[in-house]
């Protein structure tokens, strides 16, 4: 039979149970606005029934229930939703870096805008146009001096300024790899933490919250594969382990473990860069191990960075956003100035000289675009004339630099070994330019143009997978209140009922011990 007071212990398992869901219920209602939070649930689980078997066991119908207790404390996640989340979460790291510096970039040209390089190039051509028609008066001289200072300076101010950006690009890439650093080192302190509990059998559901936390913020850096590994001892069957995490590349394959349960132990391997000599990013290293191209880098915020920054490919060539598009300009401006400056020594000036270089000359196109700058100060000294003073054709011939195709140009400059070629040649086929100067400068803006529309596309796609993936990921793990009120007034009710129940056991049991056996008294 039973035994008498059994009923009392199950009533006070019961009781205890549903307090035990009431103080989770309360955790989650209390963190339903902390990042990164999972719901908590209490599993609960029914007692061993009474009798237990053995010889010695009493006869009964049948096993009798001894109560309920809570089998463990989970948190809610779907660990397939969490790595689609760090997929589209690496996707916008990469999109949305790429995106702000190609913005960025746009914002310097300015185009098409009053203050751009196309609007000074034109205003530099409209004054050679007047000074053709008038080559004596000085308004129109002082005025193509005074176009072809606005014209450099705004070179100037695209090289410098680009140049600028491209340092806090390079500012950016050394942040990013600490942050790296700094999350791997904070996983791989929480996984120690979490060695240290699960072998007892816990679950430390607040710590797997925060790594998770960790995690999805590693992976908006740089492309990540996550691993559970067995933490040791005697764990929970629904314990999750430590975290193994993974660099891959484009096609999945792993370049390198950041942690580990190796790293457990000590410090996780960290992740560096290497520049050349020339400032350009050379390779990455994760730990000990081989140095690996940026190329072979998947998506993620720290790989856009380089891009627009600038590395070496495979191939040994320096690419970059910033540093091309700083070449472009070197190259435009270089073109400009040894054309422009030949047909200028070609004319005439006021006092029937010839002979001199409107712009400052330069021996290579690196760097041109920031060093550009008029050589004239006195306006009688612009070669306006041709084969005698007063008329304006060589203005005429000087507005066509602008205009005319590379093809045309008559200049020759000097090659490294010091010998004499033809400016269109180098042009064409070193500097891989083509078109004539204000149509090469318009293909680089509707370049610049696609790639950013591209990119902000691309960025704006990604964001409403990531906020749809969120969205799943929220149904999952997010803590409802109105779910959580629901549970709060079952749980109370069920501990209400528990409670009486241990009354109505005590009424029995009153009336047993004080009830009978007084008949007749």
């Amino acid at each position: 039979m039973r035994p008498t007071f059994m009923g009392l212990e199950t009533a006070r398992r019961g009781m205890f149970t549903q307090q035990s869901a009431l103080y989770i219920t309360g955790h989650n209602i209390s963190n339903a606005n902390t990042p990164g939070f999972s719901r908590q649930r209490v599993n609960f689980q029914p007692t061993i029934p009474y009798p237990g078997n053995g010889i010695n066991r009493p006869y009964m119908p049948g096993q009798m229930g001894t109560g309920v207790e809570a089998g463990s404390i989970q948190r809610i996640r779907d660990s397939f939703i969490d790595a689609r989340y760090r997929s589209e979460s690496n996707q916008l790291g990469y999109y949305g870096a790429r995106s702000d510096a190609l913005t960025r970039m746009e914002d310097v040209m300015n185009e098409p805008t009053s203050e751009g390089l196309s609007a000074a190039m034109d205003n530099f051509w409209n004054s050679l146009q007047t000074l053709g028609t008038n080559p004596n008066e000085s308004g129109a001289r002082e005025s193509v001096l005074a176009q072809g200072n606005a014209m450099a300076d705004t070179f100037n101010y695209l090289s410098t300024t680009l140049n600028s950006i491209r340092d806090d690009l390079k500012q950016s890439i050394s942040v990013n790899v600490d942050k790296i650093n700094t999350l791997a080192y904070q996983i791989n302190e929480i996984n120690k933490q979490i060695s240290q509990v699960e072998p007892h059998g816990d679950l430390p559901n607040d710590l797997y919250d925060e790594r998770d936390r960790l995690v999805d913020e590693l992976s908006q850096l740089v492309n990540i594969k996550v691993t559970n590994q067995q933490s040791g001892g005697i764990p929970s069957p629904i314990a999750e382990g430590t975290y193994k995490i993974e660099i891959l590349d484009h096609s999945g394959k792993s370049l390198g473990t950041l942690v580990d349960k190796n790293t457990i132990g000590g410090e996780p391997n960290k992740i560096s860069y290497k520049m050349n000599n020339d400032g350009y990013v050379e390779s990455l290293s994760i730990g000990n191990g081989s140095p690996v191209k940026v190329e072979d880098f998947s998506k993620g915020a720290l790989r856009s960075d380089i891009e627009a920054y600038g590395y070496v490919d495979k191939s040994g060539n320096q690419v970059g956003t910033y540093p091309d598009m700083v070449d472009q300009l070197d190259k435009l401006a270089f073109a400009l100035i040894k054309e422009y400056n030949h047909v200028h020594r070609s004319g005439i000036d006021l006092d029937g000289n010839s002979g001199k270089n409107f712009f400052q000359d330069l021996s290579s196109y690196k760097g041109a675009a920031g060093k550009i700058s008029v050589a004239l100060t006195n306006p009688n000294e612009i070669a306006a004339s041709l084969n005698g003073k007063g008329n304006g054709d060589n203005a005429y011939k000087l507005a066509e630099v602008l205009r005319k195709d590379l093809s045309e140009f008559e200049a020759q400059i000097k090659d490294s070994s010091g010998n004499l070629i033809n400016l269109k040649d180098f042009a064409q086929n070193d500097l891989k330019m083509s078109g004539n100067i204000k149509s090469f400068y318009g293909g680089l803006i509707t370049s610049l143009g696609v790639k950013t529309r591209e990119a902000n596309t691309l960025t704006n796609n990604t964001l409403t997978l990531l906020d749809s993936v969120d969205r799943q990921r929220q149904s999952v793990s997010g803590v409802s209140l109105d779910e959580e009120m629901s549970n709060l007034i079952r749980f109370q009710h069920a501990y209400n009922a528990s409670a009486r129940n241990i009354t109505v056991l005590d009424e029995m049991l009153d009336k047993i011990i004080n009830g009978m056996g007084t008949v007749g008294r």
